[in-house]
């Protein structure tokens, strides 16, 4: 099987996903990250009345229309209206009503004044400049209007879409049941955080990487931990979830080392081997196949390479997966505010990290095995096959994360 490029790797990937039909009904606070599974639309303008946008008094701006500093018009202030409250009767000329942030603005009125800017007089107040009509006024549906679509089917909820949800007064929302995904690590390198430290092992960093970012995406994850370098046992450990979960995502075991087991593990999945080595560095040697409804995908062990492929390629899988609308990652131009040295030979992706000034800087370390340096980074710079070292200032394709 040849390598394949990257766009099409992606391509094979949602192929072979079918996003999930489950649904069910949360309350909103229960739907921060899930997908919709319906269009909502607002059933009434929102502010569902005409309201002051500041503290102050309200009335017919016709009543001002001879004021001025020297000869300034008073009013008689017949209420007051607190946000909540409703003033009921009529504002007739020469009256006004002492209204608060987000109150109604009663009948009669069509403007607001602040309190600061007339001069209070016990049951009075003078008005020394004119005001004009639905000056300081807040339109019913200002901010939304009937029927308008609120969050669409396919759209991650967020707490921006929660807010909006709750002022149109919708309690809870239908979703897709969460991706279940399930994560583990081949290695018998593999120490878990809190063991000691012993000579030969490593602490499994892969396996929090993955899973935290799953988390952070909206999956349901389980955990399995870490597999034996052994065909069958890793084999059988794989094979029973395929049952249970959507995905099955692994890292290590798929370059070509005597204890990279995964080239063993999908034949005795009985599984469907989809592709295997992506045109791409870091994270070349992925693997993708398929077991029954389950999609399983293998990366690199190198915590990098793991962590690149993973937000590359998995990610879309994952998002096709949740049913959202969009699974691609947004791309820019951008000018890179470091060099980077090296020659690329094949089609390099290196971390980096967007700057206020619109520039993408890079870190010093750039290897596959390197993970710190890419904590700051949320970006990719997407380097061509062939591309001789870059200057800093040289224009690139940025991958936004």
């Amino acid at each position: 099987m040849q390598d394949i490029e990257f766009e099409q790797a992606v391509e094979v990937l949602l192929a072979h996903t079918v996003p999930v039909a489950e649904t069910e009904r949360v309350p909103l606070l229960d739907a921060v990250g899930r997908v919709a599974s319906e269009d909502v639309c607002a059933g009434f303008d929102n502010p569902p009345f005409d309201r002051s946008p500041l503290d102050g008094y309200t009335f017919a701006a016709a009543s001002t229309a001879n004021a001025s500093a020297e000869h300034p018009v008073t009013l008689r202030v017949i209420g007051e209206e607190c946000a909540g409250d409703f003033f009921a009767g009529t504002v007739g000329a020469g009256e006004c009503v002492r209204i608060m942030t987000g109150g109604a603005i009663p009948k009669g009125c069509d403007c607001v004044v602040r309190q600061e800017d007339v001069q209070e007089d016990g049951e009075r107040i003078h008005v020394p400049f004119t005001s004009e009509p639905y000056e300081n006024y807040c339109y019913a549906g200002e901010d939304i209007k009937k029927d308008t679509v609120l969050i669409r089917r396919g759209q991650r909820i967020r707490a921006a879409h929660l807010a909006v949800l709750a002022s149109e007064g919708y309690g809870d929302v239908l979703v897709r049941r969460r991706v279940r995904v399930a994560v583990a690590s081949t290695g018998d390198e593999l120490l878990q955080p809190g063991e000691p430290l012993r000579p030969g092992k490593i602490y499994n960093s892969n396996l929090y990487l993955l899973a935290g970012r799953l988390k952070e995406l909206g999956a349901e994850v389980t955990v399995v931990g870490s597999v034996p370098d052994d065909v069958e046992r890793a084999a059988a450990v794989i094979a029973s979830y395929a049952d249970k979960v959507d995905l099955f995502l692994t890292s290590g075991g798929v370059s070509v080392g005597k204890k990279d087991i995964m080239h063993g593990v999908v034949p005795a999945l009985g599984a469907e081997r989809l592709f295997w080595r992506v045109c791409m560095k870091p994270g070349a040697p992925a693997i993708a196949y398929t077991r029954g409804k389950m999609l399983g995908i293998a990366l690199s062990g190198n915590p990098f390479a793991a962590y690149a492929t993973f937000e590359l390629m998995a990610r879309a899988a994952l998002t096709h997966l949740a049913g959202e609308t969009t699974v691609t990652l947004p791309r820019r131009r951008a000018v890179l505010a470091d060099a980077f040295p090296k020659e690329c030979l094949g089609r390099r992706f290196l971390r980096a990290r967007m700057e206020a000034d619109g520039r993408v800087s890079l870190p010093d370390q750039h290897e596959s095995g390197s993970l710190f340096s890419a904590a700051g980074c949320d970006a990719f710079v997407d380097v061509p096959a062939g591309t001789k070292p870059l200057a800093a200032g040289t224009e690139v394709e940025v991958v936004i994360l």
